[in-house]
């Protein structure tokens, strides 16, 4: 069995500021395979320049294990202002520039990676802010979404896992969960998507015609009413769920979905 975790870590943040230690540790607890993470920060000051992936990575290794981490970056700079990021157009990253986006760490062998980059919506959000914040919402631009895939070697056979982060803006997500499907159906099999794809199931498996793998509401964390964090496995055999569930990981706003796998050698 493989055990795989999507989850939305927030960047780390915790009522106010960004604890992303904290919150790698109770994701390192869920004792998986592979972790396919949304909304992780990439040397950015406001989380004190880390590098979320890497730091993942550390707190998920045994005394003698040694795990794999990829970043792929979505914008360069910090989200929240179209003044303060930029879309990262080039696959390459310097190994001290800020950036945001998403991210791979597994304790198996990586074969090759890839990653996909998608448009954004020129849409904004309203996002409410805590009293005496001097205004009551924050208008949060769309961004430029990005996907990472990585060829693992597994005990089992081989396994390709995909990561992303889809669009708030339904149409544009939409779009781009049908580019990226059509992306991911090319590289070798079995494919599984994991993300915060930001539709509910039933949308997300009718424009993908992937198999959803768990059906667990996610999103808000505290109280979820929604699936927005998604397992579809691609079409055709190699991989199947034997159990799946949605766990709270530190102060995310989103569940973590983790699922187990059998994979067809």
């Amino acid at each position: 069995m493989v055990r795989l975790v999507s989850a939305n870590a927030a960047s780390g943040r915790d009522r106010g500021r960004h604890d992303f230690a904290a919150w790698a540790r109770r994701a390192a607890a869920l004792d998986a395979d592979v972790y396919a993470v949304q909304e992780v920060d990439h040397r950015l000051p406001r989380s004190g320049a880390e590098d979320q992936a890497a730091a993942l990575a550390d707190a998920c290794a045994r005394p003698g294990e040694s795990w794999q981490h990829h970043f792929t970056a979505a914008i360069l700079g910090t989200p929240g202002s179209r003044d303060t990021f930029r879309p990262a157009t080039s696959a390459a990253l310097a190994a001290d520039e800020g950036a945001y986006g998403v991210a791979l760490v597994t304790r198996f062998p990586v074969v090759r990676t890839d990653e996909l980059r998608m448009e954004g919506s020129r849409l904004s959000i309203p996002v409410p802010l805590p009293p005496g914040a001097g205004q009551r919402v924050l208008w949060v631009p769309d961004e430029p979404r990005a996907a990472v895939a990585a060829e693992l070697t597994t005990p089992s056979g081989p396994l390709t896992v995909v990561c992303t982060h889809l669009s708030f803006e339904p149409v544009r997500a939409g779009r781009q969960l049908r580019e990226l499907t059509a992306w991911a159906g090319e590289l070798p099999g079995p494919v599984v998507l994991l993300g915060d794809l930001n539709m509910p199931p039933g949308v997300a498996a009718m424009l993908s015609r992937w198999t959803p793998l768990a059906r667990h509401p996610t999103y808000p964390a505290q109280d979820p009413r929604v699936q927005l964090d998604h397992a579809l496995a691609a079409p055709g055999p190699g991989v199947r769920a034997t159990s799946s569930r949605a766990e709270v990981v530190g102060a995310s706003d989103h569940r973590a979905l983790v699922v187990e796998v059998a994979v067809a050698g």
